[in-house]
């Protein structure tokens, strides 16, 4: 993980402001998603970008009983008949 030597307070609502050199960086918009990760103490924030369930993909997605899933996989499973 690298640092950005960037350090913000919350405020009373338990909201942060992401400096606008970061955001730029990042490619993050506004009204952008972010997801939102932890692992052990460290919160990690990712421009939310759907993906495949098995394949982690991010073309040619489906929704199948509300789980994102690529052409290849589905076909592979059998959702998509194979071209």
């Amino acid at each position: 993980m690298k640092s950005t030597g960037i350090v913000r307070s919350l405020d009373n609502m338990g909201r942060l402001v992401l400096p606008i050199e970061l955001r730029k960086m990042l490619k993050l918009g506004e009204k952008d998603p972010i997801e939102i990760f932890t692992e052990g103490n460290t919160i990690i924030l990712k421009k939310y970008a759907p993906c495949c369930t098995f394949c982690q993909d991010t073309e040619d997605l489906i929704s199948f009983r509300g789980q994102n899933v690529c052409a290849k996989c589905a076909r592979k499973l059998g959702i998509l008949a194979e071209d």
